[in-house]
């Protein structure tokens, strides 16, 4: 049996791989041909190239694969990603958007940045690497523009509020967040559940319209992505 590549229905520029023993994969179209990011599989099929997506490496992958209602990634979007890291997800958020559109990348830790210009962007266009801190965006606010959605990953026990200031400049009335809340690393004393109702709560007091909480077990424990439309007053 070969290969086979369709597009996932929902989903635009994401595409579900049939491999050879008929198991099922997402993938995203290589916006870099013959490059990897992080050893995922490249497949050609027609005159095409695709990147199987590991739903274990990459909160977006497992959110589509747990019942993601709606990805607000689109070709043409501008997308603010906060915690970039060294491009895994961040360059299939790249794959997605194309070359009409643009994904600026905050990340804070110089290492991981490094390995994100040289792995990633430097092959990309379409990126743009910024150190920085996500707490204070007002610093980085002459390198971004308007943005359709944020993605944001971080590390910090104040997710949602960070991600609201940032929309705050940078999202346009009506864009789309998806917040991957870490429940450890805000409050290791609570529980989840606790954790992922307290930011929600954040977020809705900051104008956003909660459209999905997503478990993201068993990819990622103690984990949810939450989905919201940013409708400000």
């Amino acid at each position: 049996m070969s290969v086979k590549v369709e597009p996932l229905p929902k989903f635009d520029g994401v595409y579900q791989v049939i491999l050879e023993d008929g198991s099922r994969r997402i993938a995203s179209k290589n916006l870099a041909p013959g490059r990897d990011v992080y050893g995922e599989r490249l497949i050609r099929h027609k005159d095409a190239e695709y990147r199987v997506w590991d739903p274990y490496r990459s909160k977006i992958a497992a959110a589509i694969l747990k019942g993601l209602k709606d990805l607000p990634i689109k070709a043409g979007f501008k997308v603010l990603y906060l915690g970039a890291a060294s491009g895994t997800t961040a360059s299939h958020v790249s794959d997605i958007v194309g070359e009409e559109g643009h994904v600026f990348c905050i990340e804070f830790a110089p290492r991981p940045l490094k390995e994100l210009i040289d792995n990633v962007c430097k092959y990309r266009p379409n990126m743009s690497p910024i150190l920085a801190d996500a707490r204070f965006p007002e610093k980085y606010a002459n390198l971004v523009e308007k943005v359709d959605m944020i993605y944001c990953d971080i590390a910090q026990p104040e997710q949602a509020q960070i991600l609201a200031n940032n929309a705050k400049i940078f999202l346009k009335k009506g864009g789309w967040i998806m917040l991957a809340i870490k429940a450890r690393s805000i409050d290791v004393t609570k529980e989840p559940d606790e954790v992922y109702k307290r930011e929600i709560a954040i977020l809705e007091k900051n104008g956003f319209q909660i459209h999905q909480v997503i478990h993201l077990e068993p990819y990622d424990k103690d984990h949810a992505m939450i989905l919201a439309q940013y409708l400000p007053k």
